[in-house]
This record gives structure tokens, C-alpha cells and sequence, in this order.
């Protein structure tokens, strides 16, 4: 059953946390965080022992396109997708399952984030081939990922309570739970058989459809509609129809519905999703006091910043610091409040700031 597995990359996101680097036409996605190559490019290394381009999806927006294929030579350009419009995760993944249901009827799917970091890969890929295989055999395989602290930003798996995290073997799963308090997220992680949801699942392409005509027959409906890929109808009938899908995530939608889930508690694979500059400083190298800049930086006493600038920046006297320097944009912020950089992006878009977005 190796042939018939394929990998679909969800890649639409704008990433406005990360402003001003990330922008619509160059989003999280495709920038440079670590090293030469971007997340994405990452993430298609990543998986490639396992799925070879040819069988790898991206679906992503309008704006990031050209660059995703420009950074992707190796993925076919048809498998590189615009979606017409916005509408979250459940239209996304049942467009990919209706085109590769068609392609290869036996087709069985994995659903991969653009932009997450793995460090132990060869561990992760051992996981991918386990979710796969149970995967074939029907039903939804979710990874978790073993939790380091307690996290209120991620949804929750309830695994077994006997789970052993690290074996390469599928449970059913107990629950579902949206994002927690704090005090909730705490309990999760004491107990032990709490793991993230980090947006990782396997399925059968016709499986993914059944479900979808099952809990969301409008979607399903209007996906089923369209014409194959290859015809001239397609995009035209695609920008017809999308908008009109529900904006839903596949969590809500289908899978926290699904009977038959089960999933494969991960040991520690050095997982990051990457979600701030917050983040970006906590995996960047640092000098004696803390800082770490992607810029010929001159410090005095200075503590705990990231800077990420073309130019020379010096600071004094500054601690906990994110500096960010475009040629038409320069940010400044608290590194713990680097989450909210989003809430300046809205103020902008308020503002119609178009050259800025």
C-alpha cells in the first residue's frame, strides 16, 4: 500500500504574528527562520523518505502561489492549489481527498501543517509510517504530541489511560478537548495521557468523504460537484463553489464526530509550531547574555533579545526585546507579548494599509 499514500500540505495561512517579515505574498510558510531552507521546504524534506514528491499536495491561497512554486520545482505545479477563498480546515482537506479519490481510489492520506519545526525527523517519520498503515485499514489516526508544559493555545487528545507514549501503535482514542485554562491544562498534563492535537491526521481519501457527507453534506455537495482537475472548468468551478463551503475546522467538522479515531501518542520528536517570535528566539543560538539576531547586532548591556534586520542594529541597555526591520516597516515589541504582534495587523488592515499587509 506504499504507492497509494499521499501527503497534503495545508499551507494557506498569513502567519500575522510575524509581522513584517511575513506579509500575503510571503508568509510564514515560505520564510527562512532557521538556515536555507524555509518551513515549508523543510516540511517537504521532512516527509520525503516517506512520500515522494510526486504524491505530495499543497493547498494554500492565491498570494503564495507563485513563491511556493517557485521554492517547491520538484512537486508538480497542478499539485500546487489556490484556494479561492478562506474557509478554514474541513473544505480544505475534503478538496484534497475528492481530487486524489479520483486519481487512485485506494489513495490514503496524511495531513501535514506547513510551518511546524521537527527536530528528531528519523523518530517522526517512524511515527508517519505507523499512522499510515493503521490508516489503511479504515477509519481517522491522529498523532499527539507528548506535552511539555500546560499549554492553553492547543486543543487536547484524551488517550487511554494505560498510553505509552513512543510505541508505534494505534489507540482508540477517548475525547477530544478544545483548548483549555490554564488550571485545566495543568490537570491534562498531570494525568498523563493528555497530548496536543498539533493538526496531524491520516485517512483514507474515501474515508475523509464519507465523513464529510455524513456531518457536512453542503460541503460535501459542493466539493463532490466539481469537475477533474485536469479540465478547463476547474478553476472557474472551483472559485464558484468554495466560498459557498462552510468555514469550518476538520476537528469540529468531522473528526471529534468520527466513530472509529484512534491515534499514536508521540514521545519527544522536537516539536515546535513555531507560533511567535517568541518561539523563533527560543530555538535561535544565543550569545552570553541571552540575544539572539539574525543581524550584525553590537550590544551593551543587553539581555534576552531577537533582532532580525539587514542592517547593523546596536542596542543599549534593552532586555527582552523582539526588533524586526524591513525596508518599509520596523517593529519593536515585548518579547512576551510577541502573540499579539496579529492585533497590530488588524489595526492596519482597519486603517486600509494595503502596502503594509
Amino acid at each position: 500500500m506504499a504507492h497509494h499514500r499521499y501527503g497534503l500540505i495545508m499551507a494557506g495561512g498569513r502567519g500575522t504574528r510575524f509581522w513584517p517579515r511575513s506579509r500575503k505574498r510571503n508568509a510564514k510558510q515560505v520564510l527562512r527562520f532557521f538556515g536555507e531552507r524555509s518551513l515549508i521546504q523543510q516540511t517537504v524534506d521532512r516527509l520525503g523518505p516517506v512520500i515522494p514528491p510526486e504524491n505530495l499536495w499543497i493547498i494554500t491561497n492565491e498570494f503564495l502561489q507563485p513563491e511556493i512554486r517557485n521554492q517547491l520545482p520538484k512537486i508538480p505545479k497542478q499539485q500546487i492549489i489556490a484556494e479561492p477563498s478562506q474557509r478554514n480546515t474541513a473544505p480544505c482537506i475534503a478538496l484534497a481527498a475528492h481530487i486524489l479519490s479520483q486519481l487512485d481510489p485506494d489513495a490514503v492520506m496524511g495531513v501535514f501543517p506547513a510551518d511546524h519545526l521537527i527536530l528528531k525527523e528519523a523518530r517522526f517519520r517512524g511515527f508517519v509510517k505507523a499512522a499510515f498503515k493503521a490508516a489503511e485499514s479504515g477509519g481517522v489516526v491522529v498523532l499527539g504530541i507528548q506535552p511539555r508544559w500546560a499549554e492553553t493555545g492547543y486543543g487536547y487528545i484524551e488517550f487511554p489511560k494505560n498510553v505509552r507514549p513512543g510505541e508505534n501503535s494505534a489507540v482508540p482514542v477517548a475525547s477530544f478537548r478544545e483548548k483549555p485554562d490554564e488550571r485545566t491544562a495543568k490537570r491534562f498534563v498531570e494525568r498523563g495521557n493528555f497530548f496536543w492535537n498539533a493538526g496531524m491526521f491520516f485517512w483514507r481519501a474515501s474515508t475523509v468523504l464519507d465523513l464529510m457527507r455524513h456531518h457536512q453534506p453542503k460541503t460535501a455537495t459542493l466539493i463532490a460537484g466539481l469537475p477533474p482537475l485536469k479540465s478547463k472548468e476547474f478553476p472557474a468551478k472551483l472559485a464558484e463553489a468554495y466560498p459557498l463551503c462552510d468555514n469550518v475546522s476538520v476537528d469540529y467538522a468531522i473528526i471529534e464526530k468520527a466513530t472509529q479515531v484512534s491515534g499514536i501518542a508521540l514521545d519527544d520528536i522536537g516539536w515546535n509550531d513555531v507560533g511567535s517570535w517568541e518561539a523563533v528566539y527560543d530555538l535561535c543560538q544565543k550569545d552570553g547574555n541571552g540575544n539572539a539576531s539574525k543581524a550584525h547586532m553590537v550590544s551593551e548591556a543587553s539581555r534576552g533579545n531577537y533582532v532580525d534586520a539587514e542592517k547593523t542594529v546596536a542596542l543599549v541597555g534593552v532586555e527582552n526585546l523582539v526588533i524586526v526591520d524591513t525596508p518599509d516597516a520596523l517593529l519593536v515589541a515585548s518579547r512576551s507579548k510577541s502573540q499579539d504582534v496579529s492585533k497590530l495587523v488588524k489595526t492596519l488592515e482597519a486603517q486600509k494599509r494595503d502596502e503594509l499587509l
